[in-house]
């Protein structure tokens, strides 16, 4: 085959270096040419960066992008213009420094499809009165500890079925079972009778109904690259999916709510979390009135957070025991000279078991639930490490990859969980190397209600099982593969052998 002339060779880099150089003038004339803006790397007309992003996982992708460019960078996606902050130092000047600037959330064309004005519950809300007041309610009312330890004997019952499905599943001889739906279970069904005081009938259904949610709002669809295009809206596929999502969640919710109204009990000390959002709208004591759209999307929230991070985590927990046998047998011997003797794992016991706490721990590190934290927009032109951020640029904190930043953790792909041991780094949200619940405002609320329903889980299949890899495979074969979405999920389910080490009670 003949070699290209020269001037061919040539012509793609030099239209490539020309884009680059327009877009960057068009962009600095826009936003004022005075303006010092993050660095970036070479953009695409029309696209923009998108193509950088293109066959990786987002957070990967971005890593490797801020590897080259610094640890603040600015991306154009499409028309949105989008900052990424993958350094402590950055994340610190966006959730703490300048955190009132960045306190909002983007809401796309297709999140407002989805969530209807007035209706954002506490994820998506807008930076406001509406919002500071869904916050404190669920804050001082919904998760305050007090609220949390109320729902101690539904864990433990919830947990308890969970270990009884285990050993059922793991009947002489030993088989492989798929820990990956057991949990998705347990943390749904834990979750919800929190929530509503039961358990859903149709609990698959709204396990489907979940997951196609986190992919629908995961998915970067042309209207939200392109949100002054018409024809983004015509040519897209996104906007009837949106619509048919919040039509079946809608119905969903409200037949819910009817079904609890019926049956509500009046004993405060019983009040569930939905009995606590009715009680208020009840009383209507508020500057914002608290509208049952609201209810059902601080509800939704409440959902999707409580089941899918817990259930995510601990998937990656067992995962990384699993390919680390060191540290399994060191957590294993912990639980189990701390409740030897004992028939079931009671949340008393809990507090005893440091070695798994720093298990959890490095785990929330490699695996932060949201690798990209979600999306904060910025509301005031506003400078981050010497930087000019535009009003309406929207900010991701790459969690992940400071998570695994070797500038800040030794070893940072390994799994040491006794790198914690003479650590005060924790994940409250003051040590911003380390954030698997972000910080600031913004910081996630039900990071206390998830960790109880995580830890009473992990302690008891450790306990009752000792775990084995089917199919003779080897530990170093575990595929450890993330799928793309809202979480961090594994793709593949997590399939493994218990063998039962201390008889878990029949009822």
């Amino acid at each position: 085959m003949a070699a290209l002339p020269l001037h061919l060779l040539l012509l793609p880099p030099l239209l490539a270096a020309v884009s680059f150089w327009w877009l960057n003038r068009a962009a600095s004339r826009r936003r004022g040419g005075g303006a010092r803006l993050p660095p970036s790397p070479w953009a695409l007309p029309v696209i923009g960066h998108l193509h950088h992003l293109a066959g990786a996982l987002p957070h990967r992708a971005m890593r490797d992008l801020a590897a080259r460019h610094g640890p603040l960078m600015l991306l154009r996606l499409g028309g949105l213009p989008v900052v990424v902050a993958s350094s402590a130092d950055a994340a610190r000047e966006v959730m703490r420094a300048r955190d009132l600037d960045f306190a909002t959330r983007p809401v796309t064309r297709m999140v407002r499809l989805a969530i209807p004005a007035g209706a954002e519950g506490i994820i998506f809300a807008p930076y406001g009165e509406g919002w500071r007041q869904i916050r404190k309610i669920c804050t001082v009312e919904l998760l305050s500890a007090r609220r949390v330890q109320s729902f101690r004997p539904v864990r433990e019952e919830e947990a308890g079925r969970l270990l009884r499905a285990v050993a059922s599943a793991s009947a002489t001889p030993p088989r492989t079972v798929n820990l990956s739906e057991l949990l998705s279970v347990y943390a749904a069904d834990s979750s919800v009778r929190a929530i509503i005081g039961s358990r859903f009938k149709d609990r698959d259904t709204f396990l489907g109904m979940l997951e196609r949610g986190l992919k629908l709002f995961a998915k970067m669809s042309l209207p939200d690259l392109f949100p002054s295009s018409r024809l983004a809206m015509l040519v897209s596929r996104m906007p009837g999916r949106m619509k048919r999502h919040r039509q079946e969640a809608v119905a969903f919710m409200d037949a819910l709510i009817r079904e609890h109204e019926e049956s509500r009990v009046s004993d405060d000390d019983k009040e569930d979390l939905l009995d606590v959002l009715l009680r208020i709208q009840r009383e209507g004591d508020l500057q914002v009135p608290l509208t049952t759209d609201n209810i059902k999307s601080v509800v939704g929230d409440m959902f999707a957070g409580g089941s899918e991070t817990a259930a995510t985590t601990l998937q990656w927990i067992m995962a990384e025991l699993m390919r680390s046998p060191r540290v399994m047998q060191k957590v294993q011997d912990e639980v189990r000279q701390a409740l030897a003797g004992r028939a079931t794992v009671t949340e008393d016991d809990l507090s005893n078991l440091q070695y798994m706490r720093l298990v959890i721990k490095e785990a929330l590190r490699l695996h932060p639930p949201v690798p990209l934290l979600l999306p904060r927009e910025c509301r005031n032109t506003c400078q981050v490490l010497g930087f000019d951020v535009p009003v309406g640029t929207i900010v991701f904190v790459n969690a992940w990859a400071i998570a695994r930043d070797p500038n800040y953790w030794e070893r940072p792909e390994e799994f040491v969980p006794e790198r914690f041991e003479s650590s005060k780094v924790d994940f409250k949200g003051t040590d911003f190397e380390y954030l698997p619940f972000g910080a600031g405002r913004r910081m996630c609320p039900g990071m206390v209600f998830g960790l109880v329903h995580l830890e009473l889980a992990l302690a008891g299949l450790l306990y009752h099982f000792d775990w084995e890899l089917p199919f003779a495979m080897k530990a170093a074969d575990l595929d450890m593969t993330e799928e793309v979405g809202v979480t961090a999920r594994r793709l593949q389910d997590l399939r493994l052998v218990p063998v039962i080490r201390v008889p878990v009670p029949v009822d």
